[in-house]
Order: structure tokens, then C-alpha cells, then sequence
């Protein structure tokens, strides 16, 4: 048996062994309660579980866009003309009360309607409304499935990225890539199932975000995500230092390996196994990812489709390109993070930036995908934490306005394999305030990625403090209507 297989399956009877906090009573309970789970026990050569995917997959993998700041929906695709008629009336509070507004504009003694400034025009066969700023992407609209009715608890953006990315507003949870891959493993050996990148925008800095939004929370410490930074090396301390070589390198990881194993054969701590793990993927790194990032060897006229930032690491361009080139080679799940779309102030201009550092790579990385063939099994996922008021945060004039943090209904789209594209799912109040048809909750959208991936999001689960957890927790359920 090859010795990280043997540490694995060590430390998964000492876990079985210690898990059962009442002894063999319990331990003969938790088999019968617990049998369907008994495969998530045995993980194979490259990680992932016996007997997943459940049933056939739609696609191999997932590219997931989060716009980090909470883009305002009826600025972008949630187009509602009549309510220029209304400009500047004060929004009922039967529509939005007093409640429902946050510490940053509850004080404010006026709360005007602040419609769109924003033209929008029809596109495609489907008729879809977006607006001005998206010109690249309109003309894709008929890839898209716009969901308008995403909805979700969290009014802060830390606790609603949290939500996004792990299926709690309490950090400390696995995120959705870690659980994907450790669900489903990696098909290339050389680079992680699991890839995370940021990128900010030119509006402004934005939200923070913590590598808590890709790690493995209480998961194996293998299945966190892998961040490739904006600036010098991708990857830190990926590289030979100067004067060592690749043999060299070899003889004292083999050397390394060889004590880890001897003390993972003492203590069985799952830790030690991890460590051997990352050390062997970070050696078989250091000949993949060069070739990787270098995106100048990509034709110029594909370099051209994602524009003119596409060379420069840590743009969003260049995030975008290297998601392609990441997913031809096998990687399972990439998390790309923008950051700006926190418009609390002069929300027509931010939407306009930001949409003019997004739009274009956003739609080039549709094409690259389809004309390769490769967006009939890649899902692409755009959206962020949350929506916008449409009452005016501060001062409201003619071409002005500011919009505060909306849960309640914000917009979604999503593209690719086994999606039904070209259609508008789900419609909002005439405020876009509420929900008024087919809501779709966080946990939904987070069930539906797993499911394109063959995963029953109930049955993917992690024993942890004593109970059996997943991603959507005990909520969520598949949204069969936007899917072939």
C-alpha cells in the first residue's frame, strides 16, 4: 500500500474509533443511522470519495465570478422604467420598513426612490434587459440564465460573502470549492482541485476578503483552496531558492517525507498526512504553473477578446484568462473574487467602472469557453453577497444616488452546462424591494452548483463536533427550473 494511502486510512479508523463518544453502543448506532455515509470514510488516489459523483454529472467544473461588494440589480439586469415617474417620492414604508434598514441609513430623515440613470436596452433572441455598461456581455444573453430572485439573510458583507462561499454567516465552515474537491478530487495531479484569485477594481479597494472564504474549515487541510496572488510569484515559497536544485529538492522532501511518515505512524495525525501531501503537489507545481500563467503564449487575438489588462497579473482580465487556462488543464473548482462593487455613493458612476473592468473579460472568458468547446461542461456563476436599495443613500439629485445594502432581492446569472440559457427567472416587487415569484435562497444556488456536478448536496457530509455536516446545512434544494 502506498504510505499516505495507509496514514489515511489509519487516521480514518482512529476517527471512527474516537467519534464515538459512548462507546460501542454508539458506535454500533452511528452504522445504522449513518450507513450511506460510510463511503465519504475511504478517499481515492487524488483525493475525493467512493461512490461520488452520485449520479451523472452536466458538467466537470465550475468557475464562479463573486463580485464582491453587493452589485445594485436594477442598475444591471433588474429593470423597472415605471419607476422614473417616481423619482425622488419618498419609498413606502409598507414597501421597506423602518426595520429593514441598516445602522448606515436607518437615521436618515428621507428615503426617496432613486431609479436607474442607467439606459437599457433589449438583447438577443431572448429579449433580456441589461444596461449600458454591460455592452460585452449583452451580447450573450442568450447563454444566461438571469435569476433576479436571489435572496438571502445577511445585510453585512462579511457574514453574506461568508454565507456565499460556505453555507454559514459564521466563519469557520468549508468552503464550497474545499467541499467540491474534497467531494470529487482533482483530475490533474500536477495543480489543486481548488483555485482561488482576487482582483480589485478601479472604483474603489472594497471589502476585505479572508482566505477563510476558500479554506477547508473543519475539512482535511488539503482540500483548502490554492491562491494564485496578484503580484510576484503566484504562489509563495513555491519556488527553489537560488543555488538549489530540482534533485536537490527531491532528495529532501523524499528525506522530510520519510520523517513525517514515521511520525504519522506514531500519532496518526490527520495534520502529517496533509503536510506530505502539499509538499508533493507543491513539488509537482513548480513544473506546472510556470507554463501555466504565462498567458503571453496565448494567440493575439485571444489576448485582444479579454482586453487591455489581460497581461497584468492581478487584474481581472488576467484572473478571468487564467481561469481558461486553468480549467482546460483539469482544474475542478476556480474562485475568481472582485472587489468595488460597494457603491454607497455616486452609484451610477461605480457601476460604470466597475462594469468597464468586468464586462468585456467576463463575456471573453464566454466565448473562450464555448468556442472550445468547453462551456457545455464548465459552469460559470456571476453574482455577489447581496443587492441594493432603491432608496437613495444621501443625497438624491437628477444623475446622482447612492444605494444601501439590500438582501432581500438581487440578481444572479449563471452559464454553461446543462443550464437553460437565453431565460429570466423569478421577478421582483415593483420596487425591486421583495421577492414576488420563484425565490432562490443561498443554500438553492449552492445545491444546484453541486448537483451540475453530480453531487446530492444531502448527501455530501463531514462529521464534525459530533453530527454529520454539509454545505446548505439543512436547508437548500435544487433549482430544477433553470436547468436542462
Amino acid at each position: 500500500m502506498d504510505p499516505l494511502n495507509e496514514i489515511l486510512t489509519q487516521q480514518s479508523r482512529r476517527t471512527f474509533l474516537e467519534r464515538g463518544t459512548l462507546g460501542l453502543g454508539a458506535m454500533a448506532l452511528g452504522s445504522l443511522l449513518n450507513a450511506r455515509n460510510v463511503t465519504t470514510e475511504h478517499r481515492n488516489r487524488i483525493g475525493g470519495l467512493q461512490g461520488l459523483p452520485h449520479f451523472a454529472p452536466k458538467v466537470k467544473r465550475v468557475i464562479y465570478l463573486f463580485q464582491s461588494g453587493g452589485p445594485a440589480q436594477m442598475d444591471l439586469f433588474d429593470y423597472k422604467p415605471h419607476l422614473a415617474a417616481r423619482h425622488g417620492e419618498e419609498v413606502p414604508e409598507s414597501i421597506y420598513p423602518a426595520e429593514r434598514k441598516t445602522t448606515m441609513t436607518a437615521g436618515q430623515k428621507s428615503f426617496p426612490c432613486a431609479p436607474s440613470t442607467l439606459n437599457f436596452a433589449r438583447h438577443g433572441q431572448s429579449g433580456t434587459w441589461v444596461s449600458e455598461p454591460q455592452q460585452h456581455v449583452a451580447k450573450l444573453v442568450d447563454d444566461l440564465c438571469v435569476i433576479k430572485s436571489m435572496h438571502t439573510e445577511a445585510i453585512n458583507h462579511d457574514p453574506a460573502a461568508t454565507l456565499f462561499q460556505t453555507g454559514s454567516v459564521i466563519p469557520g465552515r468549508p468552503s464550497l470549492g474545499a467541499w467540491v474537491s474534497y467531494g470529487l478530487g482533482s483530475e490533474n495531479a500536477n495543480l489543486p482541485a481548488f483555485v482561488a484569485m482576487t482582483s480589485n477594481g478601479r472604483a474603489k479597494a472594497g471589502q476585505p476578503l479572508y482566505d477563510r472564504l476558500w479554506s477547508a474549515g473543519f475539512l482535511p487541510g488539503r482540500f483548502q483552496g490554492v491562491k494564485f496572488r496578484g503580484q510576484g510569484d503566484p504562489i509563495l515559497d513555491l519556488y527553489n531558492p537560488a543555488g538549489v536544485t530540482r534533485t536537490q529538492r527531491r532528495r529532501m522532501l523524499d528525506a522530510l517525507n520519510q520523517l513525517n511518515r514515521e511520525q504519522a505512524g506514531r500519532f496518526s495525525d490527520p495534520a502529517i498526512a496533509t503536510r506530505i501531501a502539499q509538499y508533493e503537489l507543491a513539488f509537482r507545481m513548480q513544473m506546472s504553473v510556470p507554463d501555466l500563467i504565462d498567458v503571453k503564449s496565448e494567440p493575439q487575438h485571444i489576448r485582444e477578446m479579454y482586453g487591455p489588462d489581460v497581461a497584468t497579473p492581478g487584474r481581472y482580465a488576467y484572473n478571468c484568462l487564467l481561469a481558461r487556462r486553468l480549467a482546460e488543464r483539469g482544474v475542478r473548482f476556480i474562485q475568481l473574487y472582485h472587489r468595488g462593487w460597494d457603491a454607497h455613493g455616486n452609484t451610477p458612476k461605480q457601476v460604470g467602472v466597475q462594469c468597464g473592468d468586468t464586462d468585456q473579460p467576463t463575456a471573453a472568458l464566454l466565448r473562450d469557453l464555448k468556442q472550445r468547446g468547453m462551456l457545455d461542461d464548465t459552469l460559470v456563476v456571476w453574482g455577489g453577497e447581496f443587492g441594493r436599495t432603491i432608496y437613495c443613500q444621501g443625497k438624491l439629485t437628477k444623475t446622482t444616488y447612492g444605494r444601501d445594502h439590500h438582501p432581500n432581492c438581487f440578481t444572479y446569472w449563471l452559464a454553461g452546462g446543462g443550464v437553460r440559457g437565453g431565460i429570466t427567472y423569478g421577478e421582483t416587487d415593483d420596487y425591486s424591494v421583495n421577492v414576488a415569484e420563484n425565490p432562490v435562497h443561498v443554500h438553492d444556488l449552492q445545491a444546484t452548483i453541486l448537483h451540475q456536478l453530480g453531487i446530492d448536496h444531502e448527501r455530501l457530509t463531514y462529521r464534525h463536533q459530533g453530527r454529520h455536516f454539509r454545505l446548505t446545512d439543512v436547508f437548500g434544494k435544487v433549482v430544477k427550473d433553470v436547468l436542462t
